[in-house]
């Protein structure tokens, strides 16, 4: 069994995964309720499986609600879990665990997400005679399927390619892996802004966005804002532009 475990490092948080995954939603704030121990799932194809420890932070006894998502551009049902729903304990771990069933070899990554949802137990206060009703808390985590023949990449996003052409920015995204970055992009020099759809780019996307206001002078570079596999944001990136859309 393959447990996906990493620590969390001190590193800032891309803004933008915060409201997305519609792939790729905003790294959630580990607030109170299930904890999950890592901020995306990997499944890798070679395995066939992926756990993942999901914590409950509330001093009182839970259910544990688990659903997966397809995203609105890879509908292709890849994934199912072993148990959808547990009671786990005040301070008490649920191992969760993934399955791939994909009836041929990944040829890319992919890219599904996972709903951790903690429900407290509605339960009677003796004392008051009065229902105490629980407030559920959700954790939303991008998870990403792995080929079994597909090295390991740390800086996906030096794979894309970028031109413009006639006022609008395309990105092409011609390599095997799924790419984040955050939405907001700056184009080098002149500093114009464009504003990517979603906060992913997925392995054969051809995406073409407006910039914004006219396009003054000849931009060489396209100035993004890419995170790690885990969400996490480095250091700005400047990547070549080509001109013409070419």
């Amino acid at each position: 069994m393959n447990l996906t475990h990493v620590r969390r490092p001190a590193l800032r948080c891309l803004p933008i995964l915060a409201g997305l995954l519609g792939l790729f939603p905003a790294l959630p704030a580990w607030a109170d309720g299930m904890i999950p121990e890592t901020s995306v799932v990997i499944v890798k194809e070679a395995d066939g499986e992926a756990s993942i420890k999901v914590r409950n932070s509330d001093t009182s006894t839970a259910l544990l609600h688990v659903t997966l998502q397809d995203i609105p551009e890879d509908p292709e049902p890849l994934l199912f879990l072993t148990q959808p729903v547990w009671r786990v304990e005040a301070g008490k771990e649920q191992l969760v665990r993934f399955i791939l069933r994909s009836e041929k070899p990944l040829q890319t990554q992919r890219l599904k997400r996972v709903i951790f949802e903690g429900i407290p137990q509605t339960a009677k206060a003796a004392e008051a005679g009065q229902a105490r009703v629980g407030v559920s808390v959700r954790q939303n985590l991008p998870v990403i399927l792995h080929p079994k023949d597909l090295a390991p990449n740390r800086e996906p996003w030096t794979g894309l390619q970028w031109s413009l052409a006639d006022g609008k920015l395309t990105v092409r995204n011609e390599t095997s892996y799924v790419v984040r970055l955050a939405q907001e992009l700056k184009l080098l020099p002149g500093n114009q802004a464009a504003r990517l759809p979603r906060s992913y780019v997925l392995p054969g996307d051809n995406i073409t966005v407006e910039v914004d206001g006219p396009v003054s002078g000849a931009p060489t570079t396209v100035k993004l804002f890419p995170a790690t596999v885990y969400g996490f944001a480095v250091d700005a990136f400047e990547a070549p532009l080509r001109a013409g859309g070419a």
